[in-house]
């Protein structure tokens, strides 16, 4: 992705649960107190800050990080297991409208395989359904349930639904114009 792409600054912007392993002064603002950030306290922080303090070290080898980042609730244990029965039963962007976004970060900080594979899967899936809806979508048949389907797509569907109904109707004109040469 590009460093000015909106939708991966949104995706750094999205909120994750953390927890301090440090006693830390003077970012108490961060959980609304006058005194520092006491061990053990939970915070949701920016994925972007939250990574940063979770891979920091002050160098030396016994030292741990300040922080302790963990799988936000878009990517919960019940998402999964959703997601798992049928990737088309979840609406994704209740969870996250950068659902996809979150679980490839989440993926490149955590070493969870089967998280990893049950998203890959049930992308491959939603996106048989995404090109479905998008070559039928100027045919305005299902104009109503399709308004409907768009509603539940995460960004990364929705950019696969407007590629994939461009190139449809790319196609669509390069057929007219072969069947009028």
């Amino acid at each position: 992705m590009s460093y000015y792409d909106v939708d991966a600054i949104l995706t750094d912007a999205e909120k994750v649960p953390c927890q301090f392993e440090l006693d830390v002064p003077y970012l108490g603002h961060l959980d609304n107190s006058t005194q520092g950030l006491k061990p053990n306290t939970q915070l949701q922080l920016p994925l972007w800050l939250a990574e940063m303090l979770a891979l920091a070290s002050s160098g030396s080898p016994d030292s741990k990080p300040p922080l302790t980042l963990n799988l936000p609730p878009c990517l919960s244990d019940q998402v999964v297991s959703a997601l798992k029965a049928d990737p088309r039963a979840i609406t994704v962007r209740d969870q996250s409208a950068h659902f996809y976004g979150i679980g490839v970060r989440m993926l490149d900080l955590f070493d969870e395989a089967e998280l990893g594979a049950v998203l890959r899967r049930s992308f491959l899936i939603r996106a048989n359904d995404i090109g479905l809806h998008a070559r039928k979508a100027d045919e305005g048949v299902t104009a109503g349930q399709g308004q409907e389907f768009l509603r539940g797509l995460d960004e990364w569907e929705r950019s696969l639904f407007r590629k994939s109904h461009e190139a449809v109707k790319g196609a669509k004109e390069w057929t007219e114009r072969v069947k009028k040469n």
